[in-house]
C-alpha cells in the first residue's frame, strides 16, 4: 500500500472483514468501523463518518446475511443491504473516493444453463437476493467510482458459515445428508481478500480497469455435497472421525428461502480487465485448513 493511504472498512467480526483485517500490511492505514460506530441502519451516522474519517478508499464489508430470516426480516435486510450501502456511495462520491462493495450470486435465479456473466438478467429468488441486488443498484446510482464485487457460497474458519458447520455435524452424526443439485463455487473469504487488496494496489499503480460490477469467485465448481465431501475428506486425514454422506435434492431440504441451482459466476471480465483471478475451490479450501490447524 502506499504511504498515506487511509482506508475505511465498515463491518469488523464478519468472515471477509476479519480476513481483511489480518492480511492489511504496509504504511497504510485501516480504519475498521463495526455497527457500534458505523451502523448500516443509519444513514446520518454513516454520513457523518465518512465525512470525520475522510478515507482514501472505503470498503463496505458489512452485510444482512442470514438468507432464510431474512424472508421475516424484509425491513432489516433492506436497511443494511440497499439504503445503507447507497448513503455510503454518496458519502464517497461527496468526498470523491473509491467504493468496493460486495454482492451475491442470489441476484440470480440460477436457472441459466452455463456460468453467469455480468450482464446478464437479474432474478433474485428471496428478500436476501432482493436486497442485495438494491444494494447494487444504489450503489451504483449514486457513485460511479465503484467496484460490486459478486462473490458465492463464502466460508472461512470464523463466524458462522458451511466450513464450519459441517466440520462439527460431520463429528457428531453418524450419517449426514446434504443437497446435491445445487452447484457453485465454495469461495474462501481469504482469497477474497487477498484479491480486493490485489485490485487496491492495480488502482493504486494505475494499473486499473473500468469501474463497476464483476464477479469474483473461486475456480471450478462443485455441489454442496461435493462441498461437504472435501471437509470430510479433510477430516479422515486429520484422523478425525467423519459421518457417512448422502447426496439430496433440494426438494428434500426446504428452506424458509429458495436458493438457485446454478450459482456459477464467470469471472473472466475481472481478470481480463484488473488481471486479478481465484485459485481453484480445493486449493483455496486446503490453504484454509492449513491455517486453521
Amino acid at each position: 500500500m502506499s504511504k498515506g493511504l487511509k482506508i475505511l472498512l465498515c463491518g469488523e467480526q464478519g468472515q471477509l472483514a476479519r480476513e481483511l483485517q489480518e492480511r492489511f500490511t504496509g504504511p497504510g492505514e485501516l480504519i475498521v468501523m463495526g455497527r457500534a460506530r458505523l451502523d448500516l441502519t443509519q444513514p446520518d451516522q454513516i454520513r457523518q463518518q465518512v465525512r470525520h474519517v475522510a478515507p482514501d478508499l472505503i470498503i463496505n464489508a458489512a452485510a444482512y446475511t442470514a438468507v432464510d430470516q431474512a424472508q421475516s426480516e424484509p425491513e432489516l435486510a433492506f436497511a443494511i443491504n440497499a439504503t445503507g450501502p447507497g448513503v455510503l456511495a454518496e458519502a464517497a462520491a461527496l468526498l470523491d473516493v473509491p467504493l468496493i462493495h460486495y454482492s451475491t450470486d442470489y441476484v440470480f435465479d440460477g436457472n441459466k444453463h452455463a456460468p453467469y456473466v455480468e450482464s446478464d438478467a437479474t432474478n433474485p429468488l428471496g428478500v436476501y437476493g432482493k436486497s442485495k441486488l438494491a444494494g447494487e443498484q444504489a450503489v451504483a446510482a449514486a457513485h460511479a467510482q465503484h467496484l460490486i464485487l459478486r462473490t458465492s457460497w463464502v466460508y472461512s474458519t470464523h463466524g458462522r458459515n458451511f466450513l464450519l458447520t459441517m466440520q462439527r455435524l460431520l463429528q457428531e452424526k453418524p450419517e449426514l445428508r446434504v443437497v446435491a443439485d445445487q452447484i457453485g463455487a465454495p469461495t474462501w473469504a481469504g482469497s477474497i481478500a487477498r484479491s480486493t487488496l490485489e485490485l487496491i494496489e492495480r488502482w493504486q499503480d494505475r494499473q486499473a480497469g473500468a469501474w463497476g460490477t464483476y464477479h469474483l469467485t473461486a475456480q471450478g465448481e462443485t455441489s454442496w455435497f461435493g462441498f461437504a465431501q472435501a471437509i470430510g475428506n479433510a477430516l479422515l486425514e486429520q484422523g478425525k472421525p467423519c459421518a457417512t454422506l448422502l447426496p439430496i435434492p433440494s426438494s428434500d431440504y426446504p428452506t424458509p428461502a429458495a436458493r438457485p441451482l446454478n450459482s456459477r459466476l464467470d469471472c473472466s471480465r475481472l481478470q481480463r480487465e484488473w488481471g486479478v483471478s481465484q485459485p481453484d475451490w480445493q486449493t483455496a479450501l486446503h490453504e484454509c485448513l492449513a491455517r486453521q490447524a
